[in-house]
């Protein structure tokens, strides 16, 4: 079934729908909860499971090597096989296939998909590409409020509601974010302000977040010292980082593409095969440099603390800038904000440390640029400054450096569009249908 926006509910039943979508809404981000944290939980073992097997293999040397670039491609293979085995559009971050279907463009996919984006999300970014939660985590939550919806029999608009709804409150869980996820859901998703969807993704938030409170806490995802408030004649000092932040992010968006296409254009060699290829650098990169592999919140958490040298930033920048498109270009489940966020607190934090009279006469600190870079950076590339900043607000609670990043905001969504760059959901997007439509 294809939902179309512009259907409207029938006469006289508004507020009935209303109570009944309201109340779905609030189960629904329950249910959601429940799958995305124990995704969450899952994938945490993973990832210590990576690390904990690089370290005992590196005692057998070469065969250590060969042990981990083998175990790495093994599972990427797996994971894209899942995908094509499953002939359900589950690679990649998701979030394009879910605006395709907001559109009316793509079906809906059937509940078949969520085991295949949760043990392929778990195999490929437990495994180390460079891909974040927050992909699947998006999809799966949008694929239960789809099932929720159609085995309640919700009118059309109202299944859009609840479709939209459940993407958010995936977002809002994977991120411990939930105002960042309803507002990621008119932002982004629907890209307008309807009162019946506002209404059904506060509901799914809130209620996806009350009880991922009781499975994940309630810390935000960063640790962050309290941070001085800046000058407020600072502004252009934070708005020559967003235009830095927006040409990194027009390139980023360009390579990602470019990427995808390259390894697109290898048909002869079957899509499992490519991920192995992609797997077994990325497995090689683990032994050498395992801290370099994965989402990249380590990386992110460690620039939030100022833990990461001047001289180690390009090296970790430039690495994790090329791995990032390589990995999404395995044709896994797995999403693009972590290693978007890594990107953008190197790069602030660079900043800010090539910058000590601004930062110290601004009365900030190198984090200060590192808070204001992560949102720039996801500004320039997915272009939602309001779902950005509220994310990193919630993400690092430094609720104080609203003016810095408003100012990096504000240059990075400017410079990718006065450079005609469309933004990264928009170019994946096109990709999406055409490969859905081979299914």
């Amino acid at each position: 079934m294809r939902i179309k926006p512009d259907e409207v509910l029938p006469s006289g039943s508004g507020k009935f729908s209303l109570a009944k979508l309201t109340l779905l809404s609030i189960l629904t981000g329950a249910v959601i909860d429940l799958v995305i944290g124990v995704f969450r939980v899952a994938l945490d073992h993973m990832n210590t499971a990576r690390t904990d097997t690089i370290t005992w293999a590196h005692q057998w040397g070469v065969l250590g090597f060969i042990l981990v670039c083998a175990s790495v491609a093994a599972t990427t293979a797996l994971a894209a096989w899942l995908v094509e085995r499953s002939r359900e559009p589950a690679a990649g971050s998701g979030i394009p296939h879910v605006e395709a279907v907001i559109e009316g463009t793509l079906p809906a996919a059937p509940l078949m998909l969520l085991p295949v984006k949760f043990v392929g999300g778990l195999l490929a970014i437990g495994g180390g590409l460079a891909l974040g939660r927050e992909g699947p985590s998006v999809q799966m939550g949008a694929n239960l409020a789809q099932f929720f919806g159609s085995t309640f029999r919700l009118p059309t608009a109202d299944r859009i509601a609840l479709f939209a709804s459940g993407a958010g409150a995936g977002l809002a869980v994977a991120f411990n974010a939930p105002m960042a996820g309803s507002v990621f859901v008119l932002e982004e998703l629907v890209r307008r302000f309807d009162i019946r969807i506002a209404i059904a993704a506060l509901g799914a938030s809130s209620s996806a977040i009350a009880v991922a409170s009781l499975l994940l806490g309630q810390q935000p995802d960063f640790h962050v010292a309290e941070l001085p408030v800046s000058s407020t004649w600072t502004g252009p000092i934070f708005g020559l980082l967003g235009i830095l932040a927006g040409l990194a992010g027009v390139s980023y968006n360009r390579l990602i593409i470019r990427t995808c296409a390259l390894f697109d254009g290898l048909t002869r060699w079957r899509p499992e095969f490519r991920a192995l290829l992609i797997g077994a650098l990325v497995g090689a990169l683990a032994w050498f440099a395992p801290h370099m592999v994965g989402g990249g919140n380590e990386i992110s958490q460690q620039a939030l603390v100022g833990g990461i040298a001047l001289t180690a930033l390009p090296v970790i920048f430039a690495v994790r800038f090329l791995l990032g498109p390589l990995s999404y270009a395995a044709r896994t489940p797995g999403g693009l904000f972590a290693p978007i966020l890594a990107l953008g607190a190197c790069l602030g934090l660079g900043f800010g440390l090539l910058c000590p009279q601004f930062v110290a006469d601004a009365g900030a600190t190198p984090v200060t640029f590192a808070i204001a870079g992560m949102a720039a950076f996801l500004t320039a590339t997915v272009r939602a400054p309001i779902t950005g900043m509220i994310l990193i607000f919630e993400m690092t609670g430094a609720f104080n450096q609203a003016l810095p990043m408003l100012w990096a905001s504000f240059a990075a969504m400017a410079v990718p569009t006065l450079m005609g760059n469309s933004p990264i959901y928009d170019s994946m997007k096109a990709r999406t249908i055409g490969v859905a439509k081979t299914l």
